[in-house]
């Protein structure tokens, strides 16, 4: 038990308390609601304010839960939804103020698979335009604060749910990655999140016009933001039912079976030719020694072909967008986000043609690279950002600044490449930001990255403490 509100709580502690009788749902919601509207005008962080309707169904939640018990493992919960996401009857704008009155017909899988389990939605979160930068700005809703601090990005494109979930607005925040926006607003807040694999979660936009390119469909997945582990792993079993609306999604259970001995895990600090700051090395280190000390086998040694994989990632990706979407963005982009991706361009040198065909080809070679190295070690420890975190605007500040934020980010969206689950969970603290740190895993292993995950967070305690000991 706990005498912190209910916004503080985390998504086991309340649906603990609403499911033995001890609170409510409406009570929950209220205490969350009040926050989101006390916080959220400094923040903007959510964009769409549902609260109103949250309460009233966490009402519903409560008449429910008195003739036949709990509807699910997250009855009651409050959590947000990422505003590039269908939600019946609400806008997916993905920031871009040309598609602000595009009204979705349906629930996409995540959002149905959030209710059948309980949660209650009190608002949809910011997302920068085309959800396509390293930080949560656009002219539709303005920018998304970092709750620790106002110079600093909240990450994206997922910074509008982190930002939400490290301020009390909501236990639990949807997002997705493609190359890093599940994993860039967390490390950039101090939250808890893994990147699943492919396949994992259903992704589906009943709203959508037309297929995604291949390599979006296979390189974005939808996940979960959290202010601890524990949440992130509830959120994700509750998020992996399977629907039929997406093609790549394979029905797995989320817990897999426990590995005979330690579990050996793979350590690098190399970051090729980037710098790599001193506060993120001392996380990596503190990491190390968290896992060692948990009982994992930690041995320094290199993966197979991370910088080359990277390269190819970022020109396929780049081709495909500069032949699939390149268009729309000339046409309703913000001159911010057409000069940002002047420099994606310039930077990643897209393929086009038969090279990128060649390209997508050669990723079986990196992927098998990889199987390969995870069947002897089931876990890697990597860098994240090479750096805290970044300025706000810094990718929109010429080729310099796109390298300095998503060209480092060598170790994030080669893991989209090849559809690999990451985690991300903070490991230090420099200079009032939290330093996060990322660990990849096998296949289906979401569940031993959180393991892992949890190792560290117990030795250097949950970020979201010390932004609320703030507020006394």
């Amino acid at each position: 038990m706990t005498d912190r509100p209910y916004w503080q709580q985390s998504a086991c502690e309340i649906a603990e308390a609403i499911s033995t009788g001890r609170t409510t749902a409406s009570e929950v919601v209220s205490s969350t609601v009040e926050r989101m509207r006390a916080t959220n005008g400094r923040i903007n962080a959510v964009v769409d304010d549902l609260g109103d309707a949250a309460i009233e169904k966490a009402r519903e939640h409560d008449r429910i839960f008195a003739a036949s018990g709990v509807i699910g493992p997250l009855h009651g919960v409050p959590v947000t939804i990422k505003e590039n996401t269908d939600q019946a009857g609400r806008a997916t704008p993905n920031g871009v103020t040309a598609f602000k009155d595009i009204i979705a017909p349906a629930d996409s899988p995540v959002v149905s698979n959030f209710k059948k389990a309980g949660a209650i939605i009190i608002g949809r979160t910011n997302t920068p335009e085309f959800s396509f930068r390293a930080t949560t700005d656009n002219e539709l809703h303005g920018r998304t604060l970092n709750p620790w601090n106002d110079w600093a990005s909240a990450g994206g494109s997922s910074g509008g749910a982190s930002a939400a979930v490290m301020s009390g607005m909501g236990a639990i925040a949807h997002g997705n990655d493609i190359g890093g926006s599940l994993r860039f607003p967390a490390a950039a807040t101090g939250a808890a999140t893994v990147k699943p694999g492919l396949g994992r979660v259903p992704a589906y936009n009943p709203s959508a016009g037309a297929e995604r390119g291949l390599l979006a469909q296979i390189m974005s997945v939808q996940g979960a933001i959290a202010r601890e582990v524990k949440d992130v792993r509830r959120a994700m079993r509750a998020l992996i039912q399977y629907d039929p609306h997406d093609p790549w999604m394979v029905p797995m259970p989320f817990d897999g079976p426990a590995q005979d001995g330690p579990v050996k895990v793979a350590f690098t600090k190399n970051t090729f030719e980037f710098d790599l700051h001193p506060a993120v090395e001392k996380a990596l280190d503190t990491a190390r020694d968290a896992l060692n000390d948990a009982g994992y086998e930690v041995t320094e040694v290199e993966p197979p072909q991370l910088r080359e994989t990277a390269r190819e990632a970022n020109s396929c990706l780049f081709g495909e967008m500069q032949a699939l979407v390149g268009d729309d963005i000339r046409k309703y982009g913000s001159s911010t986000i057409n000069g940002i991706f002047d420099s994606y361009f310039e930077y990643f040198k897209p393929y086009e043609g038969k090279e990128l065909l060649l390209g997508l080809a050669r990723r079986s070679h990196y992927l098998r690279e990889w199987t390969l190295f995870l069947q002897q070690y089931p876990l890697v420890l990597t860098p994240f950002l090479l750096q805290p975190t970044y300025a706000s605007d810094r990718d929109a500040e010429g080729v310099q600044g796109v390298i300095d934020v998503l060209g480092a980010a060598i170790y994030s969206y080669s893991m989209n490449f090849l559809g690999l689950p990451a985690g991300n969970i903070a490991a230090n603290e420099n200079d009032g930001l939290p330093v996060g740190v990322q660990i990849v895993g096998q296949r289906f292993r979401e569940d031993m990255i959180l393991d892992a995950c949890e190792a560290i967070e117990t030795r250097v305690g949950a970020m979201a403490e010390q932004l609320f000991a703030r507020e006394g």
